[in-house]
């Protein structure tokens, strides 16, 4: 644990202390986001922190690689060399977006192109474990594996509205896919806790909590696509490598769905982008948009018109992030007779919580012709 712990901090060190270099490389390209009919900022941004995120990832990587305990997990031909690799390639595809702002089509065959080099690098999606049965075969491996990293890089990508937001959801989702990476590392091998997993999560969680303070309102600088697609495909590749690694039928302590659950919980720590992800191409398919049609229907723009404030809605959104990943990981150590009652317990916290915080309120526009969530409508004025 202290060596996971270690690659953390050197992470979070790192991308904090480059994220100030970010900012004035994006200063430079132009790398700037402007102010938009749908945007909540008020000012214009400089993005391209993922570049940060991204140099944290590879000098935590370069540090664990180092360390003879990790010996194993980055041998020649290693799966985190194609994570790396991979996520190299989608940073840069994201990269370019922040600068010259790709059409949707090229920014997607880019997105392709990165998942399908780290598919042949040896991050597969061999085995799909459903209800007992196992099905898969070399082409299908690598198109489901295409699709599932494309998939969870953009339901990323399309949460990342709020200062903070993605960020955060991210960080959470990684640190509950860490303690089930670690778990069931410990399960399956009791001997060695070494996982190509447990490497990409740690990691994952250091960048994030780095990135963070520079990125929380009132945010100095956006991470940019070059940061949601590297921080998606990270996560997809740590699920990607539980599942396909791990058999779960020996990491089972006998009170989990042993089948199912390395399904369940890589699907549990991001529910929130794919909720987005899926409402967000129904919404614009039935307008007879694009799917990457840019629009302001996302799950935070909804709340922020409610009448919560920036912070309170980014919180809000963060404690539902929680309560999901944390309650499948638990069935992971304690019996569902035992989580299940907790999770329902803690969704009608929840529930509580979001429906006081969210009651309908009447709000003036400011001169821009924005909803000012500061500022109430007095009884007198409003119609």
């Amino acid at each position: 644990m202290r060596v996971y712990l270690l690659i953390m901090m050197v992470a979070a060190a790192v991308t904090f202390v480059l994220v100030p270099v970010a900012k004035r490389l994006a200063l430079a390209l132009g790398a700037i986001t402007q102010v938009r009919a749908r945007d909540v900022h008020t000012i214009p941004i400089p993005r391209l922190g993922g570049v940060a995120m991204y140099a944290g990832f590879v000098v935590a990587f370069l540090v664990a690689s180092q360390i003879p305990y990790l010996a194993k997990v980055f041998a020649f031909g290693s799966a985190a060399w194609g994570v790396l690799v991979g996520a190299g390639l989608m940073c840069l595809v994201g990269a370019v977006d922040d600068v010259w702002e790709l059409d949707w089509y090229a920014k997607l065959a880019g997105e392709i192109l990165a998942a399908g080099v780290m598919a042949w690098q040896g991050v597969q999606l061999v085995t799909v474990p459903l209800m007992g049965v196992t099905a898969g075969s070399p082409r299908l491996t690598i198109f489901v594996t295409i699709v599932a990293v494309v998939l969870v890089a953009n339901a990323v990508n399309f949460v990342d509205g709020l200062d903070g937001l993605a960020a955060g959801i991210a960080g959470i989702a990684a640190l509950a896919f860490f303690f089930y990476s670690y778990t069931l590392t410990r399960n399956a091998s009791p001997d060695d806790y070494a996982s190509v997993a447990c490497v990409v999560v740690a990691a994952l969680v250091g960048i994030c909590a780095g990135f963070l303070p520079h990125n929380f309102h009132p945010a100095r600088i956006f991470m940019g696509d070059s940061g949601a697609l590297t921080l998606g495909v990270l996560i997809a590749a740590a699920g990607i490598l539980v599942t396909g690694q791990i058999d779960p039928a020996n990491a089972s302590v006998g009170y989990q769905l042993p089948a199912i659950m390395p399904l369940i919980v890589p699907a549990a720590v991001i529910l929130l982008p794919l909720i987005d992800l899926v409402w967000a191409v129904v919404r614009r398919v039935s307008r007879g948009q694009s799917p990457f049609h840019a629009d302001a229907g996302h799950l935070h723009h909804r709340l922020l018109r409610l009448g919560h404030s920036h912070t309170g809605a980014v919180l809000v959104l963060y404690m539902w992030a929680t309560m999901a990943s944390f309650t499948c990981v638990a069935l992971v150590r304690y019996p569902a007779t035992t989580v299940g009652p907790a999770a329902i317990a803690l969704s009608l916290v929840g529930v509580i919580v979001t429906a006081r915080q969210f009651r309908p309120r009447r709000f003036r526009r400011n001169g821009n012709g924005r909803v000012d969530a500061t500022t109430r409508i007095p009884a007198s004025e409003a119609k």
